[in-house]
């Protein structure tokens, strides 16, 4: 496994940067053979130290976490701690997802745009928003557990992917009350978009 460790405001000397490859390897080696790449970063914000950990642990397994204490070991633990439960909690997923894999399905690319938000609400109605990045973005086809799975391992806010039952697109999203939403168009036989919550 390819890895970073970068500090912000902070040096990371050789003793962290063994600490945080060491315990990297405990963690994603139980559940992969061989992570592809991880990126630590060690930032200081005020008087605490927080870090930052992104693990591509497979194709299409991104594996996110962070967290901030008093110490930059003790942050370090706890965001790999975070890692360690999510991967725990989805060990069956993860050992079917690796059976699954061996067969080649189709991934569309979309482009991923970030917009500026500057929080301006008085703009004209036809001004455009400011792009900071343009990029292109895997949709696979992704069961609805799997999709679950993926958000939830990457900590991620939403997710697009082609649902394996119909082809069509669907989204999932984290709701402000700790549930999972679930968009799935192709799923009202009316044409008009369905919207489901799951927990």
């Amino acid at each position: 496994m390819q890895l970073s460790v970068k500090g912000k405001q902070i040096d990371v000397g050789e003793a962290l940067r063994t600490h945080v490859e060491s315990q990297l390897k405990d963690i994603v080696g139980k559940y992969f053979s061989d992570g592809l790449d991880a990126h630590v970063t060690i930032s200081r914000e005020a008087h605490l130290y927080r870090a930052d950990i992104a693990v591509h642990a497979a194709r299409g397994i991104l594996l996110q976490s962070n967290a901030s204490a008093s110490e930059p070991y003790p942050a370090f633990d706890m965001a790999a701690g975070r890692i360690a439960n999510r991967l725990r909690r989805y060990k069956n997923k993860i050992r079917a997802h690796h059976k699954e894999s061996v067969r080649t399905e189709e991934s569309y690319l979309a482009k991923s745009v970030v917009l500026h938000g500057d929080g301006h609400e008085e703009e004209a109605a036809d001004a455009h928003p400011v792009v900071v990045a343009e990029m292109t973005t895997p949709i696979e086809t992704l069961s609805v557990s799997e999709a679950v799975m993926r958000l939830d391992l990457g900590d991620l806010p939403a997710l697009m992917f082609r649902s394996r039952s119909h082809g069509g697109l669907n989204m999932i999203y984290r709701r402000p009350d700790g549930n999972i939403g679930w968009i799935d168009p192709a799923n009202n036989g009316a044409g008009a978009p369905a919207h489901h919550s799951k927990s």
